[in-house]
């Protein structure tokens, strides 16, 4: 996963690329240590064309209060600029791929 400190930079990220995830999270939660390699595995193997990023939320409070992230683990999911699914502090990966697999299909499979 990409870490990325700038707010900037990740809404130009956010509004330019077709699907993005952003992982929030930060060194000191060790749920967090142990679901961000699962997260990044699942991806890989299932959602490839999605643009993954790491937000620490320790070293970036900026962008954390600005997407409203007050907990962490926290998972958010844009598709074509837009949030479409929040799942923050008990995280299925069950639940990840299935809030991805219908919209990723149709933006990246049309």
């Amino acid at each position: 996963m990409e870490g990325i400190y700038n707010l900037k930079e990740l809404q130009e990220i956010i509004e330019n690329e077709k699907g993005v995830l952003l992982y929030f999270s930060s060194d000191t939660c060790s749920v967090c240590k142990v679901l961000k390699p699962k997260v990044a595995d699942l991806l890989q193997e299932h959602f490839p064309l999605m643009k993954v990023l790491y937000v620490n939320t320790e070293l970036s409070p900026l962008i954390s209060g600005q997407f409203r992230v007050f907990t962490i683990p926290t998972i958010l999911i844009s598709f074509e600029g837009r949030e479409q699914a929040r799942i923050s502090r008990n995280i299925s990966l069950h639940q990840l791929e299935e809030s991805l697999s219908r919209p990723y299909s149709l933006v990246f499979e049309q």
